[in-house]
């Protein structure tokens, strides 16, 4: 049993994330589309436009309220909106790295 006080500080180190494909920036633009920056410096576009209308867009149909789509906000990295409604990070990484933007149909 410990008879003397530890006042030693927290020395856990802190969590740090290296994935390449999270978010550091998303904004809404024009036309249901996004500008997007990843931690590794790769930065982008998505355009959301055909998904967000087609007829079986699914939960992604309740952002074709432009206030709700300029609702878009970073919560761990990744592009979400009211809803728990989100896109794949890795996914977008992958097509804006190699094309610039991320074209979703």
């Amino acid at each position: 049993m410990r008879t003397v006080p530890s006042t030693q500080q927290d020395i856990a180190p802190a969590i740090v994330c290296t994935a390449p494909w999270r978010l550091t920036h998303v904004a809404a633009l024009d036309n249901y589309r996004l500008e997007v920056e990843f931690i590794d410096g790769v930065k982008g576009f998505v355009d959301m436009k055909a998904l967000i209308m087609r007829e079986k867009a699914g939960v992604f149909a309740a952002l074709r309220d432009i206030d709700t789509f300029n609702q878009v906000y970073l919560e761990y990295g990744v592009a979400t909106w009211p809803n728990e409604i989100d896109l794949a990070p890795d996914a977008m990484h992958r097509v804006i790295k190699q094309q610039g933007i991320w074209v979703l149909t």
